[in-house]
């Protein structure tokens, strides 16, 4: 075995699907991974049905569900310990993978023997780049110019970027410090080594952490530019208070794991009074989020995509009372519908380089719904067929 796929997923069946579905895209139509690779999809209790849903629809994948919500660091490690391939994905339940995104990870490590992980470039829903696709060891330093807006001040610096490495571009590959735990592959043979995932971390910061003690014992961690993936970012993590409390305990968690040693105790007591300014900030901002509302305006949706995807998709939303229009012009919505005509990669790359001028919905071949986001703070469209 080649390849083993660890998804954990948590009340987003929809989002999961359309994962499932590029994935198996990926999977099917690669020369090296076909019938070489396992998907595991780890369910972290949840209420929404997703087993049922997608256990028949994906009858090679194998499905686990939880009793309780382990938290991500758990799950991740309990389908580590069952996995047989040479390399592990850590793959965000709220993603969708291009055709060839795995093919070039695993191009990567055979080039390169340093490479302990990987990872690839990220956008968004609305085909804006993720600056977590590559970030700096949060360090007191790193963490007090985020913390103080430095960094958003001077994004290209070295000296002042270090938290999402600003000093490399987008599109360069690099050796860097922190890997994204949205896409995330590791040779086997290093997650046996440090033992996957600290389980102190119940959600966030366990690929900061991983990604630490990769570098800790000698090898790389690489971000990869060649190939994109869109990760709709907050779908299978809402941003509550809850959410807020716990992100913040887990940095504080890490900061106690790895810096205590190495830096005096004015330097980490300021960055936690940092860190808890920031819970504090968060809150408030939170609070203001909740009060903004979407604007809503009629919606006018273009569909992209092979000619029967386009009348089937006009007959659904014409029952659901919305227009479909024939120019691409007149549209504030594109559904892209992936497919013989149009491939995911392609999809990626045109809202890539069209970002934000619509809205976009996206839909797998033989999938049960569309789905979008254009934010992390609001939760995503979902058109159910």
């Amino acid at each position: 075995m080649i390849l083993s796929v660890v998804i954990v997923s948590y009340n987003v069946k929809f989002f999961l699907e359309q994962c499932l579905s590029s994935l198996k895209k990926a999977i099917d139509g690669s020369a090296v991974l076909n019938s070489n690779t396992e998907v595991f999809v780890i369910d972290n209790a949840s209420t929404d049905g997703t087993i049922d849903f997608l256990k028949p629809l994906f009858p090679d994948f194998r499905f686990i569900q939880n009793k309780i919500n382990t938290g991500f660091a758990k799950a991740n490690n309990q389908a580590v310990s069952l996995s047989k391939g040479d390399f592990v994905l850590f793959l965000n339940p709220d993603t969708i993978v291009a055709e060839d995104s795995l093919d070039i990870c695993i191009s990567f490590f055979k080039t390169m023997p340093d490479a302990g992980a990987v990872g690839l470039k990220m956008i968004d829903g609305a085909g804006n780049y993720l600056e977590e696709s590559k970030r700096g060891f949060p360090t007191p330093a790193v963490s007090f110019y985020k913390m103080t807006g430095l960094t958003r001040l001077f994004p290209r610096s070295k000296f002042f970027s270090g938290y999402y490495l600003g000093h490399i571009h987008q599109d360069s590959p690099h050796s860097i410090d922190v890997l994204p735990g949205a896409f995330m592959m590791i040779r086997k043979t290093i997650i046996d080594m440090i033992g996957g995932f600290d389980e102190q971390f119940f959600m966030y910061a366990e690929d900061i952490d991983l990604s630490f003690r990769i570098k800790q014992i000698g090898y790389q961690n690489y971000y990869l530019p060649q190939s994109s993936i869109i990760h709709f970012k907050g779908e299978s993590t809402r941003r509550d208070i809850k959410y807020v409390k716990v992100f913040y305990n887990a940095m504080e968690l890490f900061i106690k794991k790895h810096f205590t040693d190495n830096y005096s105790p004015i330097h980490l007591y300021i960055l936690k009074l940092g860190i808890r300014f920031r819970q504090v900030l968060a809150r408030f901002q939170l609070r203001f989020e909740k009060s903004a509302k979407k604007p809503a305006s009629p919606i006018r949706i273009f569909v992209k995509g092979a000619e029967n995807e386009k009348q089937s998709w006009k007959i659904r939303l014409d029952k659901k009372k919305i227009f479909v229009v024939k120019n691409q012009m007149e549209a504030n919505e594109i559904l892209f519908c992936e497919g013989p005509d149009l491939s995911w990669k392609s999809i990626i790359t045109e809202i890539t380089n069209n970002k934000n001028s619509h809205v976009y919905k996206f839909h797998g071949t033989g999938t049960h719904s569309a789905v979008g986001s254009d934010s992390s703070r609001r939760q995503g469209d979902i058109f159910e067929i």
